[in-house]
């Protein structure tokens, strides 16, 4: 506020009072002042990947890539998106202020999963062909190792947020191989299900959930003990799974069904179940966990989901055939 002057204030003083208020007023409205955490999504059939502003639900920006974007991925600080290629056989290092390809570091044929560790060492990147998973150094953009799994055709290559374990998830399989990061090898599998997809961490590291597609289940994982604790139904076609950072409840995209089920970690059982767009797939939550983002593949949609409401909030309209969320 301005200061009196001799008990009175001054023309400059009110001109340098408005200026700042404006100034204020053109911050509030502009799209920065509210704009929240980004979701990227990447469209196989567009070839490209979809930018989204979580506080507004709005598509803000579209990177042509071109190609067959599939898995992705942010970096722990937010400086890069990891985008898996298929046509070329590559992992997509971009820039996210510019939408950008820095980088194209050859994968192999037909790269699928891509993920990020926690520490920002590691991006992992399943290849189908390879039947492998690959360990790509973060910052140099160097492959370190190619780790073969015993699971053909691997889909999803999971950090423990501890980074110490890699679980592997493949369509052709009925067990979850597990990859030791350090040693650079397969040192174990957990029998589940039929076509093992998505898997999610409780923020603990304690138990692992895994997805599998043909028997519309759910297998909550002991880690430590490499042993399934929990089987959980879920619905038709399971595949997508993504974890609260609260580390209560965990969410299962259901296929045919078109819903996502929520699952109690406490009691393992599902609580509720939320009608999305099409053949819903891969998923990704906000950091404060409050909206629940889901690519709806025949819907060319995301579908957002207020976590604690437990209802579907909107569907956005996306690119065509988006395979799944990332958001850092």
């Amino acid at each position: 506020m301005p200061r009196l002057v001799h008990g009175r204030i001054t023309p400059r003083m009110l001109h340098l009072t408005f200026f700042i208020f404006a100034l204020a007023a053109l911050w509030l409205l502009s799209p920065h002042a509210h704009a929240g955490p980004r979701a990227y999504v990447p469209n196989e059939k567009s070839g490209n990947v979809s930018v989204i502003d979580t506080a507004s639900d709005s598509v803000v920006a579209a990177w042509a890539l071109g190609g067959k974007p599939r898995g992705i991925a942010v970096s722990a600080d937010g400086r890069h998106v990891f985008v898996s290629d298929q046509p070329s056989g590559s992992l997509l290092v971009v820039d996210p202020a510019s939408g950008k390809v820095e980088r194209r570091v050859p994968l192999g044929a037909s790269p699928e999963g891509v993920y990020a560790s926690n520490d920002g060492h590691w991006v992992a990147a399943t290849s189908e062909t390879a039947n492998a998973v690959l360990l790509v150094d973060a910052q140099t953009g160097s492959v370190a190792a190619s780790i073969a799994t015993e699971g053909k055709n691997p889909e999803h290559a999971v950090f423990s947020p501890d980074g110490r374990w890699l679980f592997v998830s493949a369509e052709e399989a009925t067990q979850v191989d597990v990859v030791d990061v350090a040693a650079r090898k397969q040192v174990g599998s957990v029998p589940v299900g039929r076509r093992p997809r998505g898997i999610a961490f409780t923020p603990d590291g304690r138990t692992a959930y895994v997805a599998c597609e043909l028997d519309g289940m759910v297998y909550a994982i002991d880690v430590a003990a490499r042993q399934v604790a929990a089987r959980i139904a879920a619905g038709s076609f399971a595949n997508g799974v993504t974890m609260n950072p609260n580390g209560r409840e965990v969410y299962v995209s259901n296929g045919r069904s078109a819903s996502v089920s929520i699952i109690d970690v406490a009691r393992n059982e599902v609580v509720a179940t939320v009608p999305v767009g099409q053949r819903p797939w891969n998923m990704a939550i906000t950091p404060d966990g409050a909206k629940l983002y889901v690519a709806a593949g025949r819907s060319n949609a995301v579908s957002v989901i207020d976590t604690a409401r437990r209802e579907k909030l909107t569907d956005i309209a996306v690119g065509e055939l988006p395979w799944g969320v990332a958001i850092r």
